[in-house]
């Protein structure tokens, strides 16, 4: 963890399309060069607890960005923009492709970058960071957060988003870390089961952590499915993967 405190604001990056995308950014004090990593909110949008993660991160010791991948779809509460892009169908993908990218080379052209960036997702999040894993070879790790529909039916399939990721696995050459809880309905454990079994035969790098007592969400402190303990491990987890290819 740093020991000089962090810094913390909002920032805009050139995202897909050249838009100019509003980012929650959080990152050490200090001249250190630090790994950085991309905080992908969850589908009920740019909220406070994903910024506090992105705190989190900055905390121990890592530059973080956290996009408004909501923010094409107007301005209020993070509740009542959610909703606008539910009701149109979410976050299309090619979009979040480009400004993820666009986050990526923000977080790397800071004066403090080591160079090396990864990914976390939760929910929604946790789909686009595979995705992200299969789609820029840029990023030198990613974390899936339980993320659903990783594997999608062909009814499941949208215009924004018209092809599952796990479709992609064969072009993922980004080192892969997953979170489940067991007793999640999205991915149910034997989705997780189906994903690790193609993520095996497709002979990628890839650790799967998964928790008893545990379901959808469950480091969201605002949340009624909280666990702290299975939480705690799995943070540990995370800090542990990315120690391991970011620094």
């Amino acid at each position: 963890m740093t020991e000089n405190g962090v810094i913390a604001e909002h920032v805009t990056f050139t995202g897909d399309n050249g838009d100019q995308t509003s980012a929650y950014a959080a990152r050490p004090v200090g001249d250190g060069r630090f790994p950085g990593v991309i905080v992908v909110h969850h589908m009920p949008g740019w909220d406070d607890a994903t910024k506090q993660i992105a705190l989190k991160f900055a905390f121990y010791g890592y530059n973080a960005i956290c996009p408004n991948l909501f923010h094409r779809f107007g301005e209020g509460s993070a509740d009542d923009v959610a909703a606008v892009a539910r009701a149109a169908g979410g976050k299309a993908d090619e979009e979040f492709l480009g400004d993820a990218r666009g986050a990526l080379g923000y977080l790397r052209a800071l004066p403090t970058s080591n160079g090396k960036v990864g990914i976390i997702g939760f929910c929604s999040g946790g789909r686009q960071s595979y995705l992200a894993a299969c789609k820029i070879p840029e990023l030198n790790a990613a974390v899936d957060c339980w993320g659903g529909r990783v594997i999608a039916s062909e009814d499941q399939l949208t215009d924004q988003q018209p092809v599952a990721p796990i479709d992609y696995t064969s072009e993922m050459d980004v080192p892969l870390l997953g979170i489940f809880g067991n007793e999640d309905s999205s991915p149910t454990p034997e989705d997780v089961d189906k994903t690790e079994e193609i993520l095996k035969k497709a002979g990628k790098e890839y650790e799967f952590f998964r928790y008893d007592e545990a379901g959808h969400g469950f480091f969201a402190v605002d949340r009624p499915g909280y666990r702290p303990v299975q939480a705690t491990e799995a943070w540990g987890e995370v800090f542990r993967f990315y120690k391991k290819h970011l620094t």
